[in-house]
């Protein structure tokens, strides 16, 4: 008998459902949407003008950008709470954790420097001169690479991990914005805003392999700016969003054509997937919200209103 009520208590328990985390620079928060009921479940304070956001690899940390306040937070997810500040150099806006799960290689657009973090002890090892107002980064899968673009610059600088040292710079469109290394880590991506493209680099020599156009029908060419962008299951293809355009591509990454356009909000910016990629949250500045695609029919299901100008969003699991 005991058993069986025990049992029944927890079937009723409601079912602990992925979540997508949303940093909302003009509200200082970030909203946690449910991805079961496509609901905000929560929302917690943070420093000012929160932008880029990444999880720890247990998903038990949350590293906020605070750009405003010139630091990078670590918060407790399961209760909001902010454990800590990392120094981080001037005004950090994007960055990426190492897949040592230990180091954060930070942009500071003030002070043209990728600056690293060690997270355990909370120190910086490393600032690394970059060019003017650096925005993107992206390590490589085996750690070795890891890459900072400066949108003032029109490059993309690579840096050798083992020496924290640049070894190459490459030129991109103009305003390159976001980029990520794509099959098992052989081609860089990167987004260039102005220019309108996304240009794909060969690792082994830095070489370019392919240029990316837009054009969206109905849309002048000025407001077709890609920004960031996610590779579906086994990078078969790229969602990239196109800033006050209004829209997401969907690009064929073996052939790098454009295959499709999605309607979302009003100056989408950054997005990331639910746990099997079925879905896709991009984050829409202007218009305060998040739009839900499905991937399969690459149709929009549902608007999610979140804080003002949210800018990152970033996955979590539950169980």
């Amino acid at each position: 008998m005991i058993r069986m009520t025990l049992a029944l208590m927890i079937a009723a328990l409601p079912a602990v459902a992925d979540e997508i985390w949303v940093s909302n620079e003009k509200d200082d928060t970030v909203s946690v949407i449910d991805i079961e009921t496509l609901e905000v479940i929560q929302t917690y304070p943070t420093g000012e003008r929160p932008r880029g956001i990444t999880f720890s690899k247990d998903f038990s940390r949350l590293y906020i950008c605070a750009s405003d306040s010139d630091t990078v937070q670590v918060m407790d997810p399961n209760t909001g709470e902010i454990l800590f500040d990392l120094p981080s150099g001037e005004d950090p806006e994007q960055f990426v954790l190492h897949p040592d799960d230990r180091h954060l290689y930070i942009a500071n657009e003030d002070d043209a420097i990728t600056t690293v973090v060690d997270t355990e002890t909370r120190k910086v090892v490393a600032q690394i001169d970059v060019g003017i107002e650096p925005e993107g980064m992206a390590v490589s899968p085996d750690g070795k690479i890891a890459i900072t673009t400066s949108e003032t610059t029109n490059m993309a600088h690579w840096i050798d991990t083992s020496t924290q040292e640049l070894f190459a710079n490459t030129l991109v469109d103009s305003r390159p914005r976001h980029a990520e290394f794509a099959k098992d880590g052989t081609e860089l991506w990167v987004s260039s805003e102005i220019g309108g493209t996304i240009t794909v680099f060969n690792v082994a020599d830095q070489s370019e392999i392919a240029k990316i156009d837009f054009n969206v029908t109905g849309v002048h060419p000025d407001r077709v700016q890609p920004v960031g962008f996610e590779f579906t299951n086994g990078d078969t293809y790229a969602f990239v969003a196109l800033g006050p355009s209004n829209h997401v591509a969907v690009v064929n990454a073996q052939t790098y054509e454009v295959e499709d356009y999605v309607l979302v909000g009003r100056r989408v910016w950054h997005m990331d997937f639910n746990a099997d990629k079925s879905q896709l949250f991009t984050t829409n500045g202007v218009s305060g919200d998040v739009t839900v695609i499905d991937v399969a029919s690459r149709k929009p299901i549902k608007t999610i209103k979140v804080g003002r100008f949210p800018w990152g969003a970033a996955f979590r699991p539950t169980d």
